[in-house]
């Protein structure tokens, strides 16, 4: 069921001029051999750029977000639907930023859409949330039975390289998955000031992670809880059929490259092929 491009729009109003309102809606197809980007459409700054094929059938794309940075008061939809043996990837050219706010919120909607057979790889680099920053996230997953995923969220929280730490500003992240029109998982996670610096919140780890997994077994649990091992801040666990790996770290990147192990762990089962890295992670 291809989503309602119009009804993706935030109805609230924005009081801010100066702030962006953006959209994308894409839409894969199979078509012969190839999963083909059949539908683009977009509004504001925010688009993609040409498909990739680094790794044959499977559609590579990059979001792109000119501005370079989301600020309070903008507003960005993004909504990907994968059809029946389609499969795509989706990352983004460089970390996404949030920058301080003077009191207003920044809101990213995401919407994906699954269909029977089809696979979806979400995989943005990460998220830098400046202190003082206010962001509201959602991501709403709606999966078919037969329907495949691997997706993750990094969050850096300050900036640490500069002396920048999280004594203010929020992140609030929601996360909602749908298995066959059923609701069977749903989070709500929020960061501030208290929660950055407690032992039961992130303790002063400027990076979190989650990770998710579908469909995901029993074995596969076992090999990332092997992965893991006698790690610190790594945890794993499964969910009717949902892998659920989570990380702190002081560094993104470090974080980064723990789940690019556990994607190298499942991928072959979860997608049939084994990893192949976007090109513009290298660059």
């Amino acid at each position: 069921m291809r989503p309602d491009f119009a009804s993706l729009s935030n109805p609230d109003p924005i009081t801010d001029l100066s702030a962006w309102e953006a959209e994308l809606n894409l839409g894969f197809a199979q078509r012969g051999d190839k999963t083909v980007l059949a539908r683009r459409e977009h509004r504001g700054p925010l688009t993609v750029q040409r498909p990739f094929y680094p790794e044959g059938g499977v559609c590579h794309v990059y979001l792109l977000h000119p501005p370079g940075g989301i600020v309070a008061g903008d507003r960005l939809t993004i909504a990907a639907t994968v059809e029946h043996d389609a499969q795509a990837l989706i990352t983004t050219p460089a970390a996404g930023k949030f920058y301080r706010s003077g009191g207003g919120e920044a809101r990213q909607n995401v919407n994906l859409q699954i269909a029977e057979n089809a696979s979806l790889e979400w995989l943005p680099q990460e998220t830098i949330v400046y202190e003082g920053a206010r962001l509201n996230s959602s991501m709403n997953i709606d999966l078919a039975d037969r329907a495949h995923f691997i997706g993750w969220e990094i969050l850096a929280l300050g900036r640490p390289a500069a002396g920048e730490g999280f004594d203010n500003g929020s992140a609030n992240l929601n996360w909602r998955i749908s298995r066959a029109g059923r609701l069977f998982y749903l989070e709500r996670l929020r960061l501030d000031a208290e929660a950055f610096q407690a032992r039961w919140g992130l303790f002063g780890h400027s990076a979190c992670g989650t990770m998710l997994v579908y469909p995901a077994t029993p074995l596969q649990l076992g090999a990332v809880q092997e992965l893991i091992g006698d790690e610190s801040n790594r945890g794993v666990t499964l969910i009717e059929g949902l892998l659920i790996c989570r990380g702190l770290d002081r560094r993104a990147d470090l974080l980064k490259s723990f789940f690019e192990a556990v994607w190298g762990l499942v991928r072959g089962d979860v997608i049939g092929k084994e990893v192949c890295l976007p090109r513009i992670w290298a660059t």
